[in-house]
């Protein structure tokens, strides 16, 4: 069954509303809030790699507020340990038996901030609920409920006593971009309205939690003819042995792809994939999956100049598979 002209329009529709809600509060940043929304619907996780104050929180919070969801913050350090994200099982002597306390991995939208200052042992806290939406104390799984997004920052600045996130979990990220400073003009517009504090606070939720859901089921129904998924697949091999890769486009990350590629479509009003589409996401679906070797990152060879060769010797299809 495939998503249907009227569906289209509604989603296109929908979409181009949170898009705007959210632009309230991060101004100037049209295509950032297209990308964190997309990865939403997805059903995935952001991971941005940006300077401090740029409004990483701000989108975290606006997100949220957009499906009527709530959002917790985690400030990542090194002594934070992974019952800290996750929550920990206390007994209770009135009762005579152990109860679980929800850590703040539990909400609608988690920012992990500087997740790269944590250990490995409370970044692996993070896999299993990335992955499968749950997390497991003591024997026991606990729903994070849906929708559910992390959106993860890294200061590209101070790399002191950082810890290098694993291919692992870079690999559980939809999508990696970076928020950047605002323009001239949505500078002087957050200066005029230096008073508001939290820009998110006006905000009105534009849908709900299951509207999400819904959303995201009618994203899995875009059609993706066999000519676009061939070039998907491409795509993947040409990073696998391009010279200055060390590793190349995963199986999660093509699958991971092509979910973005629906949910971009049909936000354009469109119920079908075009090679557009996967060219624009590109950068930010692959720059954080594909790793350079060290002679290629010493020459000072950057990811998205390769992933711009790759796409310029790749040939998109320029008819449907028969």
């Amino acid at each position: 069954m495939s998503i249907t002209a009227e569906q289209t329009q509604w989603f296109a529709e929908t979409f181009a509303k949170m898009a705007d809600n959210v632009g309230r509060a991060v101004l100037g940043k049209p295509h950032v809030v297209r990308l964190a929304l997309t990865c939403l619907l997805s059903e995935g996780h952001l991971l941005l790699e940006d300077n401090p104050g740029t409004g990483k929180t701000m989108l975290a919070r606006a997100l949220a507020a957009t499906v009527q969801g709530t959002n917790s913050r985690i400030q990542f350090t090194p002594d934070l340990l992974p019952s800290d994200v996750t929550g920990v099982t206390i007994y209770d002597q009135q009762k005579g038996a152990f109860e679980f306390h929800p850590g703040p991995i539990f909400a609608t939208i988690v920012l992990a901030d500087e997740i790269n200052r944590a250990s490995p042992k409370t970044q692996s806290a993070l896999l299993e609920v990335m992955e499968e939406g749950r997390v497991t104390v003591d024997g026991q799984a606990h729903g994070v409920g849906r929708p559910f997004m992390v959106i993860a920052t890294q200061n590209p600045i101070e790399q002191a006593g950082t810890y290098r996130l694993p291919e692992a979990q870079l690999d559980r990220f939809l999508m990696k971009t970076s928020v950047g400073y605002p323009d001239h003009d949505a500078t002087v517009e957050l200066l005029l309205e230096a008073k508001t504090r939290d820009r998110t606070a006006a905000l009105q939720p534009v849908i709900t939690a299951n509207v999400v859901a819904q959303m995201s089921a009618l994203a899995d129904e875009v059609h993706i003819d066999p000519a676009v998924l061939a070039y998907v697949s491409r795509l993947a091999e040409e990073t696998r042995r391009h010279p200055d890769v060390k590793l190349g486009l995963s199986v999660r990350g093509c699958l991971a792809y092509v979910r973005c590629a629906k949910t971009w479509a049909a936000a354009d009003g469109r119920n079908y994939v075009v090679p557009d589409d996967i060219k624009e996401l590109a950068v930010p679906v692959l720059s954080h999956r594909v790793l350079l070797d060290a002679e290629a990152q010493f020459s000072g060879v950057d990811v998205e100049q390769v992933i711009a060769q790759i796409l310029a010797d790749v040939a998109p299809p320029a008819e449907r598979a028969a």
